[in-house]
């Protein structure tokens, strides 16, 4: 008997009918920022969503800068968990939930550009048992240097 896909999650289907429209990643990050407000402070835009990869940018200006003018470590972090969350809504489906338990953060330059973080995970298996499940994050600047890596450890559970 063949397997069913479980349903996706309401953020990825509408990623998947926004993101193809004229100016629909900023349309779709928008809506993201409103609905989680605290994410609006770093500007972001996600670029790519599906299962297992998540793409978000952000500007350098200056709402994220530093004392000495490049871009803040929260900010950092905040660009960090925002990939890992369009990354774990476009792979957990509908019949778990998510949530961060846990996340560690390694710092290797100075960030004076614009950045992009680039979260990925491999797609699990989605059984009966809650688990534990990490999710790599690279940010990089414009150049392609990587300035900062996360590991963000998300806690899965079944949604009954």
């Amino acid at each position: 008997m063949p397997q069913t896909t479980p349903a996706a999650t309401l953020t990825y289907r509408a990623w998947q009918r926004v993101s193809k429209l004229p100016l629909g990643p900023r349309l779709f990050s928008a809506a993201a920022v409103l609905r989680v407000p605290y994410f609006g402070t770093i500007l972001p835009t996600v670029e790519e969503m599906r299962p297992g990869l998540a793409r978000v940018r952000a500007p350098k200006w200056w709402g994220v800068h530093n004392h000495i003018g490049t871009f803040h470590a929260i900010a950092v972090c905040n660009m960090a968990e925002l990939a890992m969350g369009m990354l774990a809504e476009a792979t957990v489906p509908t019949t778990h939930r998510w949530i961060p338990a846990g996340m560690t953060v390694a710092y290797q330059a100075r960030a004076t550009t614009g950045l992009t973080a680039e979260a990925r995970a491999d797609v699990p298996d989605f059984g009966p048992t809650p688990f534990d499940h990490p999710v790599a994050v690279s940010i990089r600047d414009r150049a392609g240097k990587e300035v900062a890596t996360a590991t963000i450890t998300i806690r899965v559970s079944p949604t009954t």
